[in-house]
């Protein structure tokens, strides 16, 4: 199974359909979407192409294919609007035997884990800054944001595949890779 990863998107037209280009030439199996989908919060500035009645079309159009969790910035009339669900707080995927915990950031992260068993993923999104990073026990990763990076990163977004974990750019290049299982 390959698997695309991507978080905060934000309302942004232009960088989710990107996102959508990038998953046509990766031709991943699914894509893991965690959280922020529609509005770019209070704290945010409004990212480009802030169109999220286009977003809502793309998502929509793409439904199935997605799995979902909801961010901070997601409320109940975001799900009225799209036909998939989105209001979970936090999704476990099985992937060659290994747990993925993914959830947003929000309530649970690198700081404050959920109860993981070794050799588990905590997949989170939230922070807007991409992370392959080991942990007592398990690995924390994080894909960052597709249209609102923070800390000068890139727009980015995450493979996983036969055990390796790929961050990459919109333009598909690598950034980081890690063997993880």
């Amino acid at each position: 199974m390959k698997w695309m990863i991507a978080s905060d998107l934000h309302g942004s037209f232009l960088y989710t359909k990107q996102l959508f280009l990038a998953y046509a030439t990766e031709k991943a199996d699914k894509l893991i979407l965690l959280g922020d989908y529609l509005y770019h919060g209070p704290r945010n500035r409004l990212p480009d192409v802030y169109e999220p009645q286009e977003v809502i079309s793309l998502l929509n159009a793409h439904k199935d294919i997605l799995l979902c969790v909801r961010g901070n910035c997601d409320a109940e009339v975001d799900q009225m609007v799209l036909d998939f669900p989105i209001m979970a707080d936090y999704m476990p995927v099985i992937s060659d035997g290994h747990t993925i915990f993914a959830t947003h950031g929000h309530l649970f992260g690198e700081n404050n884990p959920p109860p993981l068993q070794t050799g588990d993923i905590l997949l989170t999104g939230h922070t807007h800054i991409p992370a392959i990073r080991q942990k007592s026990g398990y690995l924390y990763a994080n894909p960052g944001s597709v249209s609102l990076p923070k800390e000068n990163h890139p727009r980015t977004y995450m493979i996983l595949e036969d055990g390796l974990l790929s961050l990459k750019n919109l333009n598909n290049e690598v950034i980081q890779k890690e063997k993880i299982y």
